[in-house]
């Protein structure tokens, strides 16, 4: 069994309309940053990962799920 991360960050950012630009200036990080993280590309510091969580008005609990695979 493979245990992956699976974030909502793009979800939640569509629901409050905001741009991977935007987010990414409201975390002072690039928006290939914000880009690389909702592809799963690329894991945030424990530091942007509240950042992103405070910017989108959820925990990083709910903004990164645990994903189980066979």
């Amino acid at each position: 069994m493979v245990i992956g991360v699976q974030n909502r960050i793009q979800e939640l950012r569509k629901v409050k309309k905001l741009t991977q630009d935007e987010i990414a200036k409201l975390c002072n990080v690039s928006r290939q940053t914000i880009n690389a993280i909702e592809n799963n590309k690329y894991d945030p510091s424990l530091s942007l990962a509240f950042d992103l969580a405070k910017s989108l008005e959820t925990t990083v609990d709910e903004l990164f799920n645990e994903r189980k695979t066979r």
